[in-house]
């Protein structure tokens, strides 16, 4: 009896109103009473941190833990030395090296961005400690109440969510191609992606939906979360770009693609750039075809900045709709390190969070310019990104998070050096 109360409960409450795009007020007044208790408990962090411990209150330096000079190498060597050559010009070097050990900028946008002030989750600054005890009180009470009240709550929207996709999209594909089908497809990936949506406590703001992606286009954004598909599904359909799984994944993976075009690639083909090129083009071609979603990073970065974009998504053709996302950290870190957590672990981090906040901004289209190639198509389209959402460029290439740094980058390096020496007479 108490189950199916509990069911019946949410289905009236959250799943009913979720499938018929309205709400009931509950969200709002949750994120009302969160919002004004962070306010309090950030008073009452600076207040402690005033009476006992001044320096909590630091903030973080924005480029971390060591202060860089961004000097050239001929400069900063000249700084160093007067003659030509001498051995004191490894000290340039081997001070890049202490500073890329110990924080490199690449590195660091692998890990949990830094918050000003907690907001009485993960403790990610080392400066917050003990303030007082009602402080700890109101923390074991959000404890209580986000691991026994919306943990369970948000376990059984996921599992109706996944379980309505599964069922919906085998329904559908059933069917005949026909526009019924393709109507009655987008309204099942529309209606359980809010589901899900929900089941994350999830907050949404959709900025310049004059600007969304039509039929036939590809929308590029930038990648913090395996979520991000979650957050742009719930606001429009696309078709999903991307390798085979198997286990739960994979069996969604096969129930949609009957009901949806999306492009699933085996791990044989995905490593074939041509093959996956051109069934992209075959897509795109077709425009009553819904647009490819595409993550050209490759991989999750953590919310503060924009790496590198693959040229592959920008050699296809056809128009390109830039879409940046910015979740906010004060409810809870959306960002997946899947380097540290295994994605079960990654969902359970995210489902006793407080709730997941983020801004999307649809941005205007984007085509490449003649005499343009795709590498500078593809940089311009994540600048643009990047200033949108408030985000730091840079050109280095998230593989990284996982590979080794390329020779090639050493080596550009030596032939800096090499150059200057023989511009400074120093060799031959």
């Amino acid at each position: 009896r108490l189950g199916a109360a509990w069911l019946v409960l949410v289905f009236a409450l959250i799943v009913l109103p979720s499938a018929l795009g309205v709400s009931l007020g509950i969200s709002e007044g949750y994120m009302w009473l969160l919002v004004k208790t962070l306010e309090w408990a950030t008073i009452r962090i600076e207040k402690g941190a005033k009476k006992s411990r001044p320096q909590m209150l630091k903030i973080p330096a924005v480029n971390g833990i060591i202060e860089r000079d961004e000097t050239p190498m001929e400069k900063e060597i000249a700084r160093l030395r007067q003659a030509d050559f001498e051995f004191s010009d490894i000290f340039y070097f081997c001070r890049k090296g202490f500073e890329a050990i110990v924080d490199d900028e690449v590195t660091q946008r692998f890990s949990s961005e830094e918050l000003v002030s907690w907001n009485l989750l993960t403790r990610t600054n080392v400066n917050f400690h003990y303030i007082s005890l009602r402080l700890t009180v109101v923390w074991g009470i959000g404890v209580i109440v986000r691991y026994c009240f919306l943990l369970p709550l948000r376990f059984t929207l996921a599992a109706i969510g996944i379980t309505s996709m599964i069922v919906g999209t085998t329904l559908v594909g059933q069917l005949p191609n026909s526009s019924v089908k393709n109507y009655l497809s987008e309204l099942v990936h529309l209606t359980c992606s809010r589901i899900l949506v929900r089941a994350l406590s999830g907050t949404i703001y959709y900025h310049n939906k004059e600007n969304k992606p039509q039929k036939g286009g590809i929308c590029v954004a930038n990648h913090t979360s395996p979520i991000d598909a979650i957050i742009l599904t719930n606001d429009g359909c696309y078709a999903m770009v991307g390798q085979v799984h198997g286990g739960l994944m994979g069996v969604i993976q096969r129930a949609t693609v009957k009901a949806c075009p999306h492009v699933w690639f085996e791990r044989s083909e995905i490593k074939d750039r041509h093959l996956v090129t051109k069934r992209l083009r075959e897509h795109v071609a077709d425009k009553s075809k819904l647009p490819i979603l595409i993550f050209p990073e490759g991989t999750c970065i953590n919310n503060t900045s924009v790496m590198m974009f693959k040229k592959g998504s920008f050699e296809i053709g056809g128009t390109i709709y830039p879409v940046a996302i910015k979740y906010d950290p004060q409810f809870g870190d959306a960002f997946w390190n899947s380097s540290k957590y295994n994605i079960v672990s990654y969902l359970l981090r995210i489902m006793t969070s407080w709730a997941i906040v983020c801004n999307v901004w649809y941005m205007p289209p984007m085509v490449r310019e003649e005499g343009e190639d795709a590498v500078q198509f593809a940089n311009r389209v994540r600048s643009a990104i990047a200033r949108q959402g408030g985000l730091t460029e840079l050109p280095w290439d998230g593989g990284l998070k996982r590979a080794k740094v390329k020779d090639s980058f050493r080596e550009e390096q030596q032939k800096n050096y090499s150059k200057m020496l023989v511009r400074n007479g120093s060799i031959g």
